[in-house]
C-alpha cells in the first residue's frame, strides 16, 4: 500500500500546479494529456477498487461512457478544479474499498469481480497493478509537464 501512495503522490506532483492549458498540453504524436491522465486515472482507481475489488456496478461519470473510446485522454471543457476533484474523490473512494476489503478479507481476499484473463484475482494482485497503472503513467506524466514547464524528477 505503500508503493501505490508514493505512485499517486508522484503522480499528483507531476499534475499540481497546472493551469488549464498546461493540463490539456500534448507531447508529440500523442493525444494524452496532463488532465486526461488525471481523468484515466480517477477511472482506473473506480474501475479496480470499487467494480473489480467491491463488485459495485461502475458509476458515474464512467456508466455512461464507450471506455475504449478516446474521451479519457482529454480535458477539453474541463477545469482544472473539476479535474483535480474528480481524481481526488475517486483516490478517496479506493482508499475507504481498500480498507473495508483488508479488514475483512486480508491481501489473499478474492476480489469480486476479477478480470477475465486472471482468475482468480487476489486484492494483492489489486495493489500490484494499480501500483504499475501510475508507473506507467507517471512516466507519461513526467514527459507531459517537462514540456510545459521543464520540471522533471520524482
Amino acid at each position: 500500500m505503500g508503493f501505490l501512495e508514493w505512485q499517486r503522490a508522484t503522480f499528483a506532483w507531476k499534475c499540481s500546479g497546472m493551469e488549464a492549458d498546461g493540463l490539456a498540453a500534448t507531447v508529440g504524436a500523442s493525444s494524452m494529456t496532463l488532465g486526461g491522465l488525471l481523468k484515466h486515472q480517477a477511472r482506473s482507481e473506480d474501475y479496480w477498487f470499487s467494480h473489480q475489488l467491491l463488485g459495485r456496478d461502475i458509476s458515474q461519470p464512467w456508466a455512461s461512457l464507450e471506455w475504449e473510446s478516446d474521451w479519457q485522454w482529454h480535458s477539453a471543457g474541463d477545469t482544472p478544479e473539476q479535474l483535480w476533484a474528480l481524481w481526488e474523490h475517486s483516490v478517496g473512494c479506493s482508499r475507504t474499498a481498500l480498507q473495508e476489503v483488508l479488514r475483512a478479507d486480508g491481501l489473499g481476499g478474492i476480489v469480486r469481480r476479477p478480470p477475465p484473463d486472471v482468475e482468480p484475482a487476489s486484492v494483492r494482485w489489486v495493489l500490484c497493478h494499480m501500483i504499475e497503472e501510475y508507473a506507467r503513467h507517471n512516466g507519461h506524466a513526467d514527459l507531459l509537464r517537462e514540456s510545459v514547464d521543464g520540471q522533471t524528477g520524482e
